[in-house]
């Protein structure tokens, strides 16, 4: 969880940054904490309700939710690995959102209605995933307000390592991390949704231990069978 909450706070990082940069702090700043008190009130609002299910439904939800965000970043990981997708790029994003603020027209106010927005619209998108990711894991432990203080420890980090070099940091392996966290979303999503509907792993919660090994070299075969498919490389990379 640490390490998708760090993800998404890198994207968000870049988008902030390249607002406040190029246009000024404070309209950001605001877009940033108008977008963090909707992630809070969603949290805080859909938090008891998950953890008042009964617990095998709790768990068939939980390992639902996961396996869609799970599938949905190994997927892109997987094109991504294979060069079907290209390579995330935190400068490249950095640049492109730079350009965007500078040819924005500018308000004559001293508020800026263009930097808050895209501040608010990159914190909330991006950190929608991370609430849903705090709430599935708190939920299953029925801990959300832990859960929540992790995300909130990844977001701090990154926030701090962004504020202390200025700059996007698009030293961070994020491709690989993206590949990680889904490989983790997806088996830990696999597990509870078939324990919610009924089935009994062997071993317990080892069966996580063949789990994520497993779910990680079905990826790596994924990617090695499409990097070795140029025809079908080909058409599925258009298709992406």
């Amino acid at each position: 969880m640490f390490l998708a909450c760090a993800v998404e706070a890198v994207e968000a990082l870049t988008i902030v940054l390249a607002v406040g940069v190029t246009r000024g702090w404070r309209s950001p700043l605001y877009g940033v904490g108008a977008a963090t008190a909707v992630l809070a009130a969603i949290v805080a609002a859909l938090g008891p309700a998950l953890t008042a299910l009964p617990i095998n439904a709790l768990r068939v939800v939980v390992g639902g939710l996961l396996l869609i965000f799970g599938l949905q970043w190994l997927r892109k990981a997987v094109l991504r690995a294979s060069g079907l997708k290209a390579m995330h790029d935190e400068d490249k994003a950095f640049a492109a959102e730079t350009d965007a603020a500078r040819s924005a027209e500018r308000a004559s106010t001293g508020f800026d209605g263009y930097s808050f927005t895209i501040a608010f619209k990159g914190v909330l998108l991006e950190g929608l995933e991370v609430a849903f990711i705090v709430l599935t894991f708190g939920a299953s432990q029925h801990n959300v307000g832990l859960a929540a203080a992790a995300a909130a420890v990844a977001v701090a980090v990154v926030v701090l390592a962004g504020v202390v070099v200025r700059r996007p940091l698009s030293r961070v392996p994020e491709n690989t991390l993206k590949f990680i966290v889904g490989v983790m979303l997806t088996a830990f999503g696999t597990f509870w949704g078939a324990e919610g509907a009924g089935a009994s792993w062997p071993g317990g919660d080892a069966a996580l231990l063949v789990l994520v090994p497993g779910t990680a070299l079905v990826a790596l075969g994924m990617v090695r069978w499409l990097r070795r498919t140029p025809a079908r490389t080909t058409a599925l990379g258009e298709a992406a």
